[in-house]
């Protein structure tokens, strides 16, 4: 079999296996599993099956290579302190990169295409999403990432904070008139987006900004 045509076979069975894991992350959070939702593992269980997909490729009839990439993982995933299962995925990635260049270049381009087209679809659709008051996942503290908050107190409901998908938490007492958001963005060009937006009403109490510098 000619590189022409396994080109399309294992395009194939890659789509598929970053749709299975999109479906069971999909199935885990109607079920209530509200773990799964964050980013990171979104993203994980779309790049690794495909990643264990590479590594079979590779390793398989040569128990030499089979070993040691099983050492090479296993360090990583021990010797290394892992703050997401995102980052221990991409480390996983790379190393499978590495090796799988040595073996077939084509298996290393599919996955490293697979990765940063995951990656960028992933907040691409994120995008497309937001316009309809939609999300893929939802922001986590859990994630080693730094975020920038916003903290509003108010003397009414304020809709666009109800409404926005990047509301952490609200808090309402109606014998004070007092309601209070928890708004978490990743860009801080999105948090001054959603300031201006708000600036003008008069409900609002006070701001509080903390930006990730």
């Amino acid at each position: 079999m000619n590189l022409i045509n396994l080109i399309p076979y294992q395009l194939l069975i890659a789509v598929f296996l970053a749709f299975s894991g999109f479906i069971i992350r999909s199935s885990l959070l109607i079920v209530g599993q509200s773990w799964v939702r964050g980013y990171h593992n979104l993203a994980t269980y779309t790049i690794l099956p495909n990643i264990a997909f590479i590594i079979t490729i590779v390793i398989a009839n040569n128990i030499a290579l089979s070993l040691g990439m099983i050492g090479a993982l296993s360090i990583v995933r021990f010797r290394h302190p892992v703050k997401s299962p995102l980052e221990l995925t991409i480390f996983f990635a790379l190393i499978t990169l590495g090796i799988a260049s040595s073996v077939n270049f084509f298996y290393s381009l599919l996955l490293v295409t697979l990765v940063v087209c995951i990656i960028f679809g992933i907040e691409i659709l994120q995008l497309i999403l937001k316009k309809y008051g939609y999300s893929t996942y939802s922001i986590s503290f859990n994630e080693g990432v730094s975020h920038n908050i916003i903290e509003i107190e108010a003397n009414n409901e304020i809709s666009l904070a109800e409404k926005n998908t990047n509301l952490q938490s609200s808090f309402h007492v109606p014998e004070l008139y007092k309601w209070q958001y928890k708004l978490v963005f990743i860009k801080k060009t999105e948090l001054n987006e959603f300031k201006n937006q708000i600036m003008d009403n008069k409900n609002i109490t006070s701001i509080k900004v903390l930006l990730n510098i």
